[in-house]
Protein backbone atom coordinates (compact mmCIF):
# COMPACT_ATOMS: atom_id res chain seq x y z
CA UNK A 1 0.00 0.00 0.00
CA UNK A 2 1.51 3.27 -1.30
CA UNK A 3 3.52 5.17 1.56
CA UNK A 4 2.37 2.23 4.74
CA UNK A 5 5.03 -0.29 3.42
CA UNK A 6 7.93 -1.01 6.07
CA UNK A 7 11.42 -0.06 4.72
CA UNK A 8 14.52 0.50 6.21
CA UNK A 9 15.79 4.00 6.01
CA UNK A 10 19.62 5.20 6.89
CA UNK A 11 20.30 7.88 9.32
CA UNK A 12 21.96 10.35 6.77
CA UNK A 13 18.42 10.24 4.72
CA UNK A 14 16.10 10.41 8.06
CA UNK A 15 17.91 13.06 10.05
CA UNK A 16 19.19 15.36 6.95
CA UNK A 17 16.34 17.28 6.87
CA UNK A 18 13.46 17.59 3.95
CA UNK A 19 11.32 15.01 5.47
CA UNK A 20 10.40 13.30 8.90
CA UNK A 21 12.61 11.64 10.60
CA UNK A 22 9.89 9.28 12.42
CA UNK A 23 7.99 9.15 8.20
CA UNK A 24 5.55 10.44 10.22
CA UNK A 25 2.67 12.66 7.38
CA UNK A 26 1.87 15.92 8.04
CA UNK A 27 -1.41 15.55 9.08
CA UNK A 28 -0.81 12.95 11.35
CA UNK A 29 1.86 14.98 13.22
CA UNK A 30 -0.27 18.11 12.84
CA UNK A 31 -3.54 15.99 14.46
CA UNK A 32 -0.82 14.44 17.16
CA UNK A 33 -0.06 18.50 17.52
CA UNK A 34 -3.80 19.25 17.88
CA UNK A 35 -4.29 16.45 20.57
CA UNK A 36 -1.53 17.39 22.59
CA UNK A 37 -2.95 20.82 23.13
CA UNK A 38 -6.68 19.66 23.69
CA UNK A 39 -5.16 17.30 26.45
CA UNK A 40 -3.17 20.14 28.33
CA UNK A 41 -7.26 22.41 28.02
CA UNK A 42 -8.77 19.00 29.63
CA UNK A 43 -5.83 18.59 31.97
CA UNK A 44 -6.43 22.51 33.80
CA UNK A 45 -9.63 21.59 33.82
CA UNK A 46 -9.77 18.53 35.94
CA UNK A 47 -7.00 20.22 37.85
CA UNK A 48 -8.93 22.96 39.00
CA UNK A 49 -11.59 20.54 39.87
CA UNK A 50 -9.34 18.76 42.19
CA UNK A 51 -8.66 22.21 43.77
CA UNK A 52 -11.89 23.22 44.07
CA UNK A 53 -12.99 19.82 45.27
CA UNK A 54 -10.34 19.54 48.01
CA UNK A 55 -11.62 23.16 49.30
CA UNK A 56 -15.42 21.80 49.78
CA UNK A 57 -14.22 18.10 50.15
CA UNK A 58 -17.05 17.15 53.29
CA UNK A 59 -19.99 18.83 51.04
CA UNK A 60 -19.20 17.54 47.38
CA UNK A 61 -21.60 15.22 46.34
CA UNK A 62 -20.83 11.38 46.41
CA UNK A 63 -21.20 9.97 42.33
CA UNK A 64 -23.46 6.66 43.75
CA UNK A 65 -25.82 8.88 45.54
CA UNK A 66 -26.12 11.45 42.58
CA UNK A 67 -26.30 9.13 39.10
CA UNK A 68 -28.64 6.69 40.36
CA UNK A 69 -31.41 6.43 37.72
CA UNK A 70 -31.64 4.61 34.57
CA UNK A 71 -34.07 4.99 32.00
CA UNK A 72 -37.95 3.90 32.28
CA UNK A 73 -37.03 1.89 35.59
CA UNK A 74 -35.99 5.24 37.67
CA UNK A 75 -33.96 5.54 40.83
CA UNK A 76 -32.14 2.37 42.97
CA UNK A 77 -29.10 1.85 40.61
CA UNK A 78 -26.17 3.83 41.02
CA UNK A 79 -23.90 4.36 38.24
CA UNK A 80 -24.94 2.00 36.32
CA UNK A 81 -26.17 3.69 33.32
CA UNK A 82 -22.94 5.93 33.62
CA UNK A 83 -20.86 2.68 33.39
CA UNK A 84 -22.93 1.62 30.24
CA UNK A 85 -22.56 5.21 28.75
CA UNK A 86 -18.47 4.21 29.31
CA UNK A 87 -18.91 0.77 28.36
CA UNK A 88 -20.21 1.59 24.91
CA UNK A 89 -17.53 4.58 24.39
CA UNK A 90 -15.06 2.22 25.01
CA UNK A 91 -16.64 -0.32 22.51
CA UNK A 92 -16.72 2.47 20.26
CA UNK A 93 -12.90 2.38 20.26
CA UNK A 94 -12.46 -1.00 19.60
CA UNK A 95 -14.22 -0.98 16.62
CA UNK A 96 -12.31 2.33 15.24
CA UNK A 97 -8.96 -0.01 15.89
CA UNK A 98 -10.69 -2.14 13.54
CA UNK A 99 -11.70 0.31 11.03
CA UNK A 100 -7.87 1.18 10.85
CA UNK A 101 -7.11 -2.22 10.45
CA UNK A 102 -9.28 -2.65 7.67
CA UNK A 103 -7.83 0.62 6.17
CA UNK A 104 -4.22 -0.99 5.94
CA UNK A 105 -5.51 -4.06 4.44
CA UNK A 106 -7.26 -1.81 1.85
CA UNK A 107 -10.67 -3.41 2.81
CA UNK A 108 -13.63 -0.74 1.90
CA UNK A 109 -16.07 -2.81 3.15
CA UNK A 110 -14.64 -3.51 6.36
CA UNK A 111 -14.00 0.07 7.11
CA UNK A 112 -17.03 1.05 5.78
CA UNK A 113 -18.60 -1.68 8.41
CA UNK A 114 -16.76 -1.11 11.32
CA UNK A 115 -17.37 3.29 11.13
CA UNK A 116 -20.73 2.42 11.01
CA UNK A 117 -20.64 0.71 14.13
CA UNK A 118 -18.22 3.38 15.69
CA UNK A 119 -21.08 6.47 15.17
CA UNK A 120 -23.84 4.31 15.92
CA UNK A 121 -21.71 3.89 19.64
CA UNK A 122 -20.58 7.73 19.50
CA UNK A 123 -24.62 8.57 18.80
CA UNK A 124 -25.90 6.33 21.97
CA UNK A 125 -23.09 8.19 23.80
CA UNK A 126 -24.19 11.45 23.14
CA UNK A 127 -28.10 10.82 23.26
CA UNK A 128 -27.17 8.86 26.61
CA UNK A 129 -24.78 12.29 27.72
CA UNK A 130 -27.75 14.59 26.85
CA UNK A 131 -30.95 12.40 28.89
CA UNK A 132 -28.25 12.39 31.83
CA UNK A 133 -28.05 16.09 31.47
CA UNK A 134 -31.81 16.26 31.65
CA UNK A 135 -31.87 14.02 34.29
CA UNK A 136 -29.37 16.10 36.29
CA UNK A 137 -31.18 19.93 35.44
CA UNK A 138 -34.39 18.64 36.99
CA UNK A 139 -33.53 16.79 39.82
CA UNK A 140 -34.77 13.73 42.18
CA UNK A 141 -38.08 13.89 43.35
CA UNK A 142 -36.76 14.82 47.68
CA UNK A 143 -34.60 18.08 46.11
CA UNK A 144 -32.20 19.53 48.62
CA UNK A 145 -34.41 20.83 51.86
CA UNK A 146 -33.53 23.42 54.44
CA UNK A 147 -34.54 22.21 57.50
CA UNK A 148 -35.44 24.40 60.81
CA UNK A 149 -31.75 25.24 62.07
CA UNK A 150 -30.64 26.22 58.87
CA UNK A 151 -28.86 23.31 58.28
CA UNK A 152 -29.13 21.62 54.60
CA UNK A 153 -29.07 17.92 53.19
CA UNK A 154 -29.88 16.07 50.55
CA UNK A 155 -31.98 13.22 50.82
CA UNK A 156 -32.10 9.25 49.71
CA UNK A 157 -34.78 6.75 49.57
CA UNK A 158 -38.05 6.07 47.85
CA UNK A 159 -40.42 8.88 47.31
CA UNK A 160 -43.63 7.91 47.61
CA UNK A 161 -46.02 8.16 44.51
CA UNK A 162 -48.68 11.37 44.28
CA UNK A 163 -51.94 9.74 44.10
CA UNK A 164 -53.77 13.01 43.44
CA UNK A 165 -54.76 16.59 44.41
CA UNK A 166 -58.29 16.69 46.28
CA UNK A 167 -59.69 20.44 45.68
CA UNK A 168 -61.14 21.49 49.62
CA UNK A 169 -61.06 25.09 48.53
CA UNK A 170 -62.39 25.83 45.05
CA UNK A 171 -60.13 28.72 42.37
CA UNK A 172 -60.79 30.24 38.92
CA UNK A 173 -60.58 26.64 37.59
CA UNK A 174 -60.89 23.74 39.63
CA UNK A 175 -64.23 23.26 41.80
CA UNK A 176 -64.26 21.65 45.77
CA UNK A 177 -64.31 18.16 45.57
CA UNK A 178 -62.54 18.04 42.16
CA UNK A 179 -59.83 15.07 41.81
CA UNK A 180 -56.47 16.47 40.02
CA UNK A 181 -54.28 13.70 38.02
CA UNK A 182 -52.68 15.04 35.88
CA UNK A 183 -48.85 16.46 36.09
CA UNK A 184 -48.59 16.10 39.82
CA UNK A 185 -45.04 15.77 40.34
CA UNK A 186 -44.50 19.02 38.31
CA UNK A 187 -47.72 21.22 40.46
CA UNK A 188 -45.96 19.80 43.69
CA UNK A 189 -42.32 20.74 42.52
CA UNK A 190 -43.46 24.24 41.67
CA UNK A 191 -45.54 25.02 44.50
CA UNK A 192 -42.83 23.69 46.71
CA UNK A 193 -40.27 25.69 45.69
CA UNK A 194 -42.54 28.82 45.98
CA UNK A 195 -44.00 28.10 49.43
CA UNK A 196 -47.48 27.00 48.31
CA UNK A 197 -47.36 24.13 50.51
CA UNK A 198 -48.30 23.98 54.13
CA UNK A 199 -49.71 21.40 56.64
CA UNK A 200 -50.46 19.18 53.20
CA UNK A 201 -52.33 21.43 51.63
CA UNK A 202 -51.10 22.74 47.87
CA UNK A 203 -52.41 25.83 46.13
CA UNK A 204 -52.65 25.32 42.59
CA UNK A 205 -52.00 27.98 39.84
CA UNK A 206 -55.72 29.08 39.60
CA UNK A 207 -55.47 29.84 43.70
CA UNK A 208 -57.84 26.81 44.83
CA UNK A 209 -56.33 24.31 47.54
CA UNK A 210 -56.43 20.99 47.09
CA UNK A 211 -55.38 17.91 50.02
CA UNK A 212 -52.30 16.18 48.23
CA UNK A 213 -52.97 12.35 48.65
CA UNK A 214 -49.16 10.42 48.26
CA UNK A 215 -48.02 7.44 49.19
CA UNK A 216 -45.45 6.72 52.10
CA UNK A 217 -41.61 7.49 51.11
CA UNK A 218 -39.05 4.40 52.12
CA UNK A 219 -36.06 4.50 53.00
CA UNK A 220 -35.94 7.86 53.85
CA UNK A 221 -32.64 9.35 54.83
CA UNK A 222 -31.30 13.23 55.20
CA UNK A 223 -27.52 13.31 54.41
CA UNK A 224 -26.51 17.31 56.12
CA UNK A 225 -24.45 18.69 53.23
CA UNK A 226 -24.38 22.62 55.21
CA UNK A 227 -24.07 22.43 59.07
CA UNK A 228 -26.84 24.50 61.52
CA UNK A 229 -27.77 24.68 65.08
CA UNK A 230 -28.62 21.34 65.18
CA UNK A 231 -27.05 19.18 62.92
CA UNK A 232 -23.60 18.35 61.55
CA UNK A 233 -21.97 18.12 58.35
CA UNK A 234 -22.75 14.58 57.58
CA UNK A 235 -25.43 13.82 60.11
CA UNK A 236 -27.21 11.45 58.43
CA UNK A 237 -31.02 11.35 59.98
CA UNK A 238 -33.71 8.82 59.37
CA UNK A 239 -36.78 7.11 59.02
CA UNK A 240 -39.67 8.97 61.16
CA UNK A 241 -37.33 11.47 62.36
CA UNK A 242 -35.96 12.11 58.88
CA UNK A 243 -39.81 12.38 57.28
CA UNK A 244 -40.43 14.84 60.27
CA UNK A 245 -37.59 17.26 59.40
CA UNK A 246 -38.22 16.77 55.95
CA UNK A 247 -42.02 17.72 55.50
CA UNK A 248 -42.18 19.84 58.75
CA UNK A 249 -39.57 22.29 56.07
CA UNK A 250 -41.25 21.43 52.83
CA UNK A 251 -45.22 21.98 54.47
CA UNK A 252 -43.58 25.43 55.95
CA UNK A 253 -45.94 27.59 53.49
CA UNK A 254 -41.94 29.02 53.07
CA UNK A 255 -40.45 29.89 49.92
CA UNK A 256 -37.35 28.60 48.89
CA UNK A 257 -37.01 25.77 51.30
CA UNK A 258 -36.05 23.18 48.45
CA UNK A 259 -34.24 23.25 45.63
CA UNK A 260 -34.82 20.65 42.93
CA UNK A 261 -32.03 20.07 40.12
CA UNK A 262 -29.25 22.16 38.88
CA UNK A 263 -28.33 25.03 37.14
CA UNK A 264 -24.96 27.02 36.93
CA UNK A 265 -26.36 29.36 39.95
CA UNK A 266 -27.54 26.53 42.50
CA UNK A 267 -28.22 23.00 42.60
CA UNK A 268 -29.80 20.48 44.87
CA UNK A 269 -26.45 18.10 44.95
CA UNK A 270 -23.95 20.12 46.43
CA UNK A 271 -21.90 23.57 46.35
CA UNK A 272 -22.62 25.69 43.54
CA UNK A 273 -19.28 25.02 42.18
CA UNK A 274 -20.04 21.01 41.34
CA UNK A 275 -22.66 22.24 39.06
CA UNK A 276 -21.04 24.26 37.59
CA UNK A 277 -17.77 22.12 36.59
CA UNK A 278 -20.00 19.03 35.71
CA UNK A 279 -21.63 21.51 33.08
CA UNK A 280 -18.37 23.04 31.67
CA UNK A 281 -16.29 19.85 31.85
CA UNK A 282 -18.92 17.01 30.86
CA UNK A 283 -20.54 19.14 28.15
CA UNK A 284 -17.20 19.73 26.97
CA UNK A 285 -16.44 16.73 26.34
CA UNK A 286 -19.71 15.93 25.04
CA UNK A 287 -18.92 18.41 22.23
CA UNK A 288 -15.74 16.60 21.45
CA UNK A 289 -17.93 13.17 20.79
CA UNK A 290 -20.83 15.15 18.97
CA UNK A 291 -17.51 16.88 16.74
CA UNK A 292 -16.16 13.29 16.18
CA UNK A 293 -19.31 11.65 15.46
CA UNK A 294 -20.21 14.72 12.38
CA UNK A 295 -16.23 13.88 11.23
CA UNK A 296 -16.40 10.05 11.26
CA UNK A 297 -19.79 10.58 8.97
CA UNK A 298 -17.85 12.88 6.44
CA UNK A 299 -14.86 10.37 6.76
CA UNK A 300 -17.68 7.44 5.81
CA UNK A 301 -19.05 8.99 2.87
CA UNK A 302 -15.10 9.56 1.81
CA UNK A 303 -14.80 5.61 2.38
CA UNK A 304 -18.50 4.77 0.63
CA UNK A 305 -17.34 6.71 -2.52
CA UNK A 306 -14.14 5.54 -2.65
CA UNK A 307 -11.89 8.71 -1.95
CA UNK A 308 -9.44 6.85 -0.20
CA UNK A 309 -9.44 3.66 -1.99
CA UNK A 310 -8.31 5.26 -5.42
CA UNK A 311 -5.72 7.37 -3.27
CA UNK A 312 -4.31 4.22 -2.46
CA UNK A 313 -4.40 4.45 1.16
CA UNK A 314 -6.70 5.23 4.38
CA UNK A 315 -4.67 7.88 6.28
CA UNK A 316 -7.77 9.76 7.12
CA UNK A 317 -9.54 6.84 8.61
CA UNK A 318 -6.24 6.22 10.57
CA UNK A 319 -6.57 10.34 11.63
CA UNK A 320 -9.84 10.52 12.62
CA UNK A 321 -9.04 7.42 14.62
CA UNK A 322 -6.54 8.65 16.55
CA UNK A 323 -9.13 11.88 17.86
CA UNK A 324 -11.82 8.84 18.48
CA UNK A 325 -9.25 7.35 20.69
CA UNK A 326 -8.17 10.77 22.54
CA UNK A 327 -12.22 11.43 23.18
CA UNK A 328 -12.64 8.19 24.81
CA UNK A 329 -9.12 8.38 27.10
CA UNK A 330 -10.25 11.83 27.58
CA UNK A 331 -13.68 10.38 29.23
CA UNK A 332 -12.07 7.71 31.40
CA UNK A 333 -10.63 10.28 33.45
CA UNK A 334 -13.65 12.61 33.63
CA UNK A 335 -15.92 9.51 34.80
CA UNK A 336 -13.22 8.82 37.36
CA UNK A 337 -13.23 12.38 38.68
CA UNK A 338 -16.91 12.87 38.35
CA UNK A 339 -17.95 9.54 39.13
CA UNK A 340 -15.75 7.47 41.15
CA UNK A 341 -13.38 9.39 43.27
Amino acid sequence: MAGHATKEIDAATLWGGKVSPFSTSYGKLMMWFFLVSDALTFGGLLVAYGFVRHDAQDAWPIGEETFNSLPFLGHGYPLVYVALMTFILIVSSVTMVLAVEAGHRMDRKGVTKWMIATIIGGFFFVGSQAWEWYHFIHGSEFGKIELADGSQAVVSGHFGEIENFVVTEAGHHHKKGEVIKEDLMHTFQHAAVAGHIENGIIELHDGSKAKITKKNDEHLTLIVKKAGAKYKLNDRIKDSKAAKEYYSALYSGTANRVIYGANLEQNEYGPQQYGQFFFFITGFHGFHVFSGVIINIIILIGVILGTYHKRGHYEMVEKTGLYWHFVDLVWVFVFTFFYLV
